[in-house]
């Protein structure tokens, strides 16, 4: 797939993730010993073999929604990780058709703190299923599926997440609690074709599916994979990751590419079971730039009407960027950082901003992980009484975890974790919250599929055959 990509060693491709076999060289064996002549040309035809499968192997290692994509570089909908992001997964290949699982869950027991905190036992989780055809050498088709069980492991609700807010339960506005996605999060097909070696152009439809609006949702960051909570800042960034109804066009020339997209601004309903009703009433623009391998960047603006469904009048802008830096380590190390800067402009309330800054750095077992993040939110998007409070609130959060697999590069790796998150507020919010250091802890298993091309032997058991 990169034939620029060039090395003696073994190893991974910094671009795709793919094992590197290197080339042995063909040299003539010595005539006295005609069973040592054998001997060598059947270890040169056996490393032939190997390079002809990794070769076919990597040939097949394209994003399902650009086949002028490596695979590594996909993320959720149609935004962009660096190209040396290491992937979780399980791959098949039948023909010229590929399938990619990926997934994870989260088994926990969580403890917030505060009057509007709350403990319990439940599992974020999702799985997520990508496949592509080829049609010829410059046609691909794709089509994907996200489901999760929230709805089950976390009810109404959801789970507890202080500072949190968006969406909706039983007539009533959440806060200090993060909503369960939907059973069906992504159901999305795309057309992807190349117009010359450098040139690209793609469809994207999804019900539901994500906009050309923002960075990689948190859950598909590399430097955010390993957390169960998702950011408080979620609804100034990424939150647009489940819509019901988008349609994206993408034009690409070599590592910038720029699309837009017309979506449904209504944020999902309180039945996470259904498919809620196409609008198609918002749009949005989104320029993304991968200079190098290991850096992603992208800038974006989207208009967004009625996102609440408990105040169909709202609108709202929304800007944001990113940069996303990964650096391959070792052939088991990674280390990945992500920066999101969000502003939202709403209907009534004015501008509000949001920065995050996550890093995530994987060594063998152990993961380190921790996240930085700092919001305004409004009297009413913390849902809080009185007129005498201030309009906006700044509201900060520091998380730092840590996971040790103990379960390894089997084809599944099951991690035991534990994280500890404390929040800053301003003293005019101790009325609802109490005057004790806001603060929230959990222990977990993070179960997820192991790295691709950690367990090469079983994948080839799968493929081709």
């Amino acid at each position: 797939m990169h034939p620029d990509v060039l090395s003696d060693k073994p190893g991974e491709c910094p671009k795709c993730g793919m094992e590197l076999v290197p080339l042995e060289k063909k040299t003539k064996p010595a005539k006295p010993a005609a069973h040592h002549e054998h001997h060598v040309t059947r270890r040169e035809t056996r490393s032939t073999e190997d390079v002809t499968s990794h070769s076919a192997h990597a040939m097949a290692m394209t994003s399902s929604i650009n086949l002028a994509d490596p695979m590594s570089r996909e993320s959720s909908g149609t935004s962009w990780m660096p190209d040396s992001t290491p992937m979780y997964g399980h791959m098949f290949m039948f023909g010229q058709d590929m399938l990619m699982l990926h997934g994870g869950a989260f088994p926990r027991y969580v403890y917030a703190s505060t009057s509007r905190g709350d403990d319990r036992i439940d599992m974020p989780n999702w799985i997520m299923g990508m496949y592509s055809h080829s049609v010829n050498d410059s046609i691909q088709l794709g089509a994907r599926l996200m489901m999760s069980l929230d709805p089950l492991t976390e009810g109404g609700r959801g789970y507890p997440l202080l500072f949190q807010s968006g969406e909706s339960w039983h007539g009533q506005p959440l806060h200090d609690r993060q909503h369960p996605h939907d059973l069906f999060d992504e159901l999305s097909l795309s057309y992807s074709q190349k117009l010359t070696n450098d040139l690209s152009t793609y469809l994207y439809f999804g019900y539901p599916g994500e906009p050309a609006l923002g960075p990689p949702t948190f859950m598909h960051r590399q430097s955010a994979m390993d957390m169960p909570d998702a950011p408080i800042s979620h609804h100034w960034q990424d939150s647009t990751h489940i819509t019901f109804g988008v349609a994206t066009a993408g034009l690409q020339w070599n590592n910038v590419k720029i699309e837009g997209s017309i979506f449904t601004g209504r944020e999902p309903n309180e039945n996470r079971y259904n498919f809620d009703k196409p609008r198609f009433d918002s749009y949005s623009g989104r320029l993304s730039w991968n200079p190098i391998p290991n850096l992603a960047l992208q800038v974006s603006h989207g208009y967004i009407k009625s996102p609440e469904e408990l105040e169909p009048d709202l609108k709202q802008h929304r800007t944001t960027a990113s940069a996303i830096y990964n650096v391959p380590l070792e052939q088991d190390a990674n280390w990945a950082t992500s920066f999101v800067w969000g502003q939202n402009d709403t209907t009534r309330e004015g501008r509000s901003e949001s920065f995050l800054v996550e890093t995530n750095f994987q060594r063998g077992r152990n993961t380190v992980y921790a996240r930085w993040e700092r919001v305004e939110k409004s009297r009413h998007e913390l849902v809080l009484s009185g007129s005498d409070v201030e309009r906006v609130f700044p509201i900060g959060g520091y998380t730092i975890g840590f996971v040790h697999d103990v379960i390894h590069n089997r084809g599944i790796d099951v991690g035991l974790g534990a994280q500890f998150t404390i929040n800053d507020m301003p003293d005019r919010l101790e009325k609802y919250y109490g005057t004790d250091l806001p603060y929230a802890v959990q222990v977990f298993l993070r179960i997820r599929p192991s790295r691709h091309g950690t367990v090469a032997v079983e994948h080839d058991s799968h493929m081709g055959k």
